[in-house]
């Protein structure tokens, strides 16, 4: 299963990349037509392999996208990654860039950290969202068949526009974002509209050498809205000899619930992937979501070497309008310099 994490995990600055693609954009001239859900993706982050298997990792996602789905999956694996990541939505221009870092080598207890935001604002024309995602995470594997992990979150955001008009208030002080009255007179900015921490919990088993079963609470505090919504799921995986596959499903209770009257939707999500030659994975996906009923497919590849990898994907929402967004990971392995000194006890879930 050693295979499986590489492609996960510290960063590096990916800016030019995604700034050539930034500026090589049409200009949107009006706001974007799609739910703001959708379009901030829900405040969730991705990196290429997660992206590519549709988001089902939450039984297999070792390595960085374990920060972002079940953190107690950091631990399936020894390995210590550095690694940056970015991911560009053309409709909405909506840019993410950030770095990570897992280390399940150097203790039995496995711990992670991630930064991500956006260098500009989103939906510039419409919503015009910007956000700070940091995350700190830890996981111990209690024998070796269960591993638990925990992760806290900080989460901001601040908005200066407003929602296409099918989805959203009209103009208002309140839905546009309280003005900041420190930012001159009259005030011209606002104050965030989401500035708080969260956290995650998150149990991996493991029934056999290949079998992974993640359950996973996501959001835990509750914020009883969409920027942060309390999500409740897992996934079942299966990974051995180059080839893995797992579906996942989560019910979302915040993003289409009115405040104080729960709604759950569900989120589907399915994906594979297989290793040529030891080093290029192939990978595709799909996710429906309920809430917004959309359906989204995914592909991906890259090159995963002993050092370090480089990888990609590509998602589309099959719908009209849709978005399309561009996924791009950039890996280190630590492990591989001789710099580290893994314990015995690190390797649980060879």
């Amino acid at each position: 299963m050693r295979w499986v994490s590489k492609g996960s995990t510290v960063a590096v600055g990916l800016s030019g990349v995604v700034a050539s693609l930034a500026l090589g954009s049409p200009a949107a001239a009006d706001p974007s037509p799609l739910p703001v859900g959708v379009i901030s993706n829900y405040g969730e982050s991705e990196t290429a392999r997660s992206a590519a298997m549709g988001g089902a990792l939450r039984a297999l996602g070792s390595g960085t996208p374990s920060i972002f789905l079940n953190p107690a999956a950091m631990a399936e694996t020894p390995a210590y990654h550095l690694e940056g990541l970015t991911d560009y939505t053309f409709e909405t221009r909506r840019w993410m860039l950030g770095a990570a870092v897992v280390d399940s080598v150097t203790s039995r207890l496995a711990g992670s950290f991630s930064i991500q935001g956006t260098p500009i604002a989103m939906d510039p024309d419409g919503i015009n969202r910007s956000q700070l995602d940091l995350r700190l995470g830890i996981a111990y594997p209690i024998t070796d068949k269960f591993i638990l992990g925990v992760s806290g979150r900080y989460f901001k955001v601040t908005q200066s526009g407003l929602a296409g008009p099918s989805y959203g208030f009209g103009p208002s002080v309140a839905s546009g974002g309280l003005y900041d009255p420190t930012s001159g007179t009259p005030p011209t900015s606002r104050e965030p509209l989401v500035n708080t921490f969260t956290f995650d919990v998150g149990l991996v088993a493991k029934p056999s050498d290949a079998l992974y079963i993640g359950l996973v609470g996501q959001n835990l505090t509750y914020a009883n809205n969409g920027f942060l919504p309390l999500l409740v799921g897992g996934g079942f995986g299966y990974g051995a000899e180059g080839f893995s596959i797992e579906a996942d499903g989560l019910a979302d209770l915040s993003s289409w619930s009115l405040p104080g009257a729960l709604k759950p939707t569900a989120r589907v999500m399915g994906g594979a992937e297989y290793l040529i030659s030891g080093v290029v994975p192939v990978r595709a996906g799909y996710r429906y979501d309920q809430g917004a009923k959309l359906s989204t497919v995914s592909v991906g590849s890259g090159y995963v070497g002993t050092s370090f990898a480089v990888e990609a994907a590509v998602k589309r929402t099959v719908s009209s309008p849709g978005a399309t967004t561009l996924f791009l990971t950039v890996a280190y392995y630590l492990e591989s310099s001789g710099l580290t000194h893994p314990t015995p006890t690190a390797e649980v879930a060879q």
